[in-house]
This record gives structure tokens, sequence and C-alpha cells, in this order.
């Protein structure tokens, strides 16, 4: 239930990791809004929209240790009304931010019993900004690939052993209460397992009949609807069905696996991005940062609905933004400030959102074809990032210079989405 492929890549920017590690502790774990249990939720169903099997695995597993209701891994349809509901804005947000509107907003606080409060939807828009953000990472930096195939022999540990990431890059900072806590989740972890698995075995014994009955009815009642021969299309829907309706977290040994099917956790699998384009005055207009800055509104307006993660959240983007990146600037012939400003601006144009100081004409100047089909990939649809390309882009730069990549794209996707959300909060609440 640990993030280590992502720590890992992370510890190449020890300072980085401390900060990354205080968040997301303090959004899945630390006091607030939402229960633990639909935090992890929310996460399944935000990793779900790029199809990130290693970070709804990890919240799988998270989302029961927290007492999780097994049925709800049955997919969006077993789930209350009132987290299905958050499923428009979790589409949006992580294909096209820039459709968000303050009706979205009202909608989702004002629908009777299954209204949401608005310290409640900070924390999920922050927790799903988030999710999105760190799938974008976990698919550039090929933790996906770990996961699946035992992992690539380009992207190696940057610390011996199975020692603590936190312990690995000693002097960074990273507090001893953290340490403590993630020593102790590790041996709950471990201890947990056992029964956990007795559990879901139990689960899956007890549904696996009740499931059994209802396809052999629906099969029936489908033959003599529609005669013995099944088309191709038919046999596709229904294969899916079976995928959908079998508990996604034991296989034939009991062990305890990851969600065979993610399209359960999501509706509408068709809607993706779109390039941004200036619409007519009537539509989407181009964002002006001018207009509404993570500095000037947005971190006032979520750190007082959801208390301290605006400090954390302005931590990160500061962190990512001081990263030491002389070396690939020199190789660019400019300096840190102004390559690192070039990729975050280039990420925030893919999304709409624009600086009226800067010229874009030095993205072309400053980021060569292939770093930028590397950067649009990995932030628009991570989903279709492939080995190759990480391999590919930037031959002669380091491997901890591609990870700072991915931590710009990070972190500038993050705060992009923030942007449009808060932005439609403020909206509501004017």
């Amino acid at each position: 239930g640990r993030l280590e492929a992502v720590t890992q890549q992370m510890g190449y920017h020890p300072q980085y990791l401390d900060s990354f590690l205080k968040t997301q502790h303090y959004l899945m774990h630390m006091d607030g809004p939402l229960p633990f249990d639909c935090r992890h939720y929310i996460a399944i169903m935000a990793a779900a929209r790029h199809q990130c099997r290693y970070l709804v695995n990890l919240h799988v597993l998270q989302f029961l240790r927290a007492g999780g209701d097994p049925q709800w891994l049955r997919g969006l349809d077993f789930i209350p009304p009132k987290l299905r509901n958050l499923n428009e804005i979790n589409k949006i947000l992580a294909h096209r931010p820039w459709l968000i509107t303050k009706e979205h907003i009202e909608k989702l606080l004002k629908i009777s019993e299954w209204s949401w409060s608005l310290a409640e939807l900070v924390h999920a828009v922050v927790l799903l900004a988030h999710c999105h953000a760190l799938a974008s990472f976990v698919f550039g930096c090929g933790c996906e690939q770990d996961e699946g195939l035992g992992g690539r022999g380009s992207l190696k540990p940057s610390s011996p052993g199975n020692q603590c990431f936190c312990e690995a890059t000693a002097g960074n900072g990273c507090s001893q209460e953290l340490l403590r806590i993630n020593r102790k989740r590790s041996l709950d972890s471990c201890m947990e397992l056992d029964s956990l698995r007795e559990r879901m075995q139990r689960i899956h014994v007890e549904t696996e009949g009740r499931e059994e009955t209802r396809l052999l009815q629906q099969d029936r009642e489908e033959g003599e609807g529609q005669g013995v021969e099944v088309g191709v299309q038919d046999g596709t829907e229904h294969r899916s069905d079976l995928s959908a309706g079998r508990s996604p977290l034991t296989d034939t040994d009991g062990e305890v696996t990851g969600a065979t099917n993610l399209a359960c956790y999501m509706q509408d699998p068709d809607f993706g991005y779109q390039d941004f384009a200036r619409r007519d005055e009537d539509q989407t207009q181009v964002f002006r940062v001018q207009d509404y800055s993570w500095e000037d509104h947005g971190f006032s307006l979520v750190n007082r609905l959801y208390s301290d993660i605006g400090h954390l959240l302005d931590e990160k983007f500061r962190m990512v933004d001081g990263l030491q990146s002389s070396a690939m600037a020199k190789r660019q012939g400019c300096e840190p400030s102004v390559f690192k400003r070039g990729i975050w601006n280039y990420i925030h144009c893919m999304f709409g959102i624009r600086y009226d100081d800067y010229d874009y004409a030095e993205v072309n100047q400053l980021l060569e074809r292939m770093l930028k089909v590397y950067i649009k990939t990995v932030t628009c649809y991570p989903e279709k990032t492939n080995p190759e390309m990480f391999d590919r882009f930037w031959k002669q730069f380091k491997h901890s210079e591609k990870v700072h990549v991915n931590l710009l794209i990070l972190e500038a996707r993050m705060q992009a989405e923030l942007l449009y959300a808060l932005q439609a909060i403020t909206q509501y609440m004017i």
C-alpha cells in the first residue's frame, strides 16, 4: 500500500520528495472534511480516468484497510449517490478542466440529502487534481510498467535495498513523526495482509454464488430474446459485464490482487482531452492568470475551506520551482529559470491558461519537438505513454533531469486543474 515506485523516482530530488510525502499523508491520513474510506475511493475514481492500475490497486487496498465497504469496489453503480455525483467533475477535471463552471459546483452543493459541503468539495477537488497529476508522473516515469513487468532497466532506485527513502536522503528535513508513521504503516500492512486476504476470500465466496445465479439467469433471458447466436459486439459487452460483476480483489488462490476492470470506476470512457482552442465569446475563454492566480486567489480560498492544505500545496509548488536545473538549461543554452518557466507555461497553455507577460514564441525556441511531444502526452493522455518515450527524449540528459521534467508536469498540471475548479467555486460563492 505504499508508493514505493513513485518515491524511488522522486528520490532523485529528496527535498521535493519530503514535501510530496507530507502533502500525500495530509490528504489521505490526517484530519479533514472527508471520511478516510471516501478519500481512497475518490482516488480510485481519479486514477481510473487515466487507466492507472498502479494507483487504483494502491487505493483499493487502502480503502479496505480504512474500513471501506467491499461492495463499492464492484463499480460506481454500487456506491452512494453523493460519491457517484462527483463523477462528472472528475471526468471534466481530468481531461478538459476549462469546462468546469459554477453550475457544476452548484449542482453538487444543492442536491437535497446528497449535497456536499464546501469544505468536503474542496477536499475532493484537491484529491482529484492530486491523483490525476500523480497518474501523469506514474506513467511518465514508467512506474506503471515497473509494476506490471517487474521493472525496467532504465528506471533504477536511487537508494539501496528496502531502506526508507526518508532515511536514504538524510538531511532533507523529513520529520521524525512522518518517519515513525511510515514505519508503523509498513508494519501494519504486513500484519493486516493475511487477515485482509481471508476477509476478501470470504466475501468472494459469498458473492460468487449470487453472481453466478444472476448471470445464468441473464444468459437465459438473452437466449430466449435473441436466439442462440451472439454477435461480436454483444459478446464483448457480456465479457465486460462479467468483469464488472466479479470480485476485483481475489484470484483463484485467494491472493489480494488489483481491480481487473477499471472501466467499472468511470462513466463516459470515450471522453478525453481535446486541444484547447480560443472559443467564441459566448463559450469558454482563455484563462488569464492575471485575473485569477494561485498566489492571489486560489491559495487563500483552499486554505480557508480545508485548513493547512494551502500551505502544503504552496510549499510543493515552490519546491519544484526551486529545484536545480542548471545542467538542463545549459544544454538548452538558457538560464535555469527561463527553461523551467518555458515548460511550465507550455503545460498551462495546453489547458488554456495564459500569462500576459510571457512571449510564447520562446516555447518553440526552448523546447525541441521530441520533448514537446513527450510533455503533451504525459500531461494530456498519460495512459498513451510507452516505455520507449522516456528513453528516447533527451538521450544526452541524466535520469534525474528527466524525472525533474516529470515533476514539473505533475505540479503544473495539478495547479491548472485547481485554478479552474477553485475559480468555479469562487464564482459560485460570489
